[in-house]
């Protein structure tokens, strides 16, 4: 039995879109982005009152690299995982932890654009300077995709995996912030996987999610700083 413990568009996301590739039976408790995270129930499942959580056969596991470690070894015939002694398995586990580099300045600017409701709680230094590093994450990525090797579609050699999906749940938050302008081989991957079926599948319905808006411009300060 598989629950995940989801808010819309948050890094939970990327376990939902995990396991609509898997393509194994769960269920889904949705959660509102506020307080309730931080009550004793769900404190019990998450001690930092975050998601994702996933409950699996009787037993609790949160933290989205974690997840998707434990689930790609669970179910390894998808082939979403790279197993020890695959070629492969350093780089899959690097890349699906970078997702969380770009995912903690994500979280930065959404505290900066959605958290902190008044202009004078605002720093447009600190949401220049988080945008800015958005870029170099995607210049990370632009770096690995236009590496010069046959079949390069993916961050692995050996194909899509659960590292795509990390790394593209997390450029989609960044685009919430910035754009891919000036990186075409990051524009053509995500354009790639994101086409997909698990994807699809994954977003927040309309109206719902931690994000209130598609896009978060940087102020008019900011820019011209």
């Amino acid at each position: 039995m598989i629950v995940l413990h989801h808010c819309g568009g948050s890094r939970s996301m990327r376990v939902l879109w995990l396991l609509n590739e898997l393509d194994v039976p769960f269920e889904m408790s949705i959660h509102a982005f506020d307080a309730s995270l931080r009550e004793p129930e769900h404190l019990s499942r998450s001690p930092a009152g975050r998601v994702p959580s996933l409950e699996l056969d009787g037993e609790n596991y949160f933290e989205s690299g974690a997840i998707i470690e434990i689930l790609c070894e669970r179910f390894p015939a998808r082939g979403l995982g790279r197993l020890l002694g695959d070629l492969d398995r350093p780089d899959w586990l690097m890349w699906v932890h970078f997702a969380e580099t770009i995912s903690q300045h994500c979280a930065t600017l959404m505290q900066q654009h959605v958290m902190l409701y008044e202009d004078w709680m605002r720093s447009p230094t600190v949401m220049k300077i988080e945008v800015a590093r958005l870029k170099k994450c995607f210049a990370a990525i632009e770096a690995r995709l236009s590496t010069p090797v046959e079949n390069r579609d993916y961050l692995l050699t050996s194909g899509f995996s659960a590292a795509d999906i990390a790394v593209g749940q997390a450029v989609w938050m960044a685009l919430r912030f910035t754009t891919l302008e000036g990186f075409p081989e990051v524009a053509a991957w995500y354009e790639r996987i994101t086409a997909r079926d698990g994807f699809r599948r994954s977003l927040p319905e309309p109206g719902t999610g931690v994000f209130d808006r598609d896009f978060y411009p940087l102020p008019q300060e900011a820019v011209q700083a």
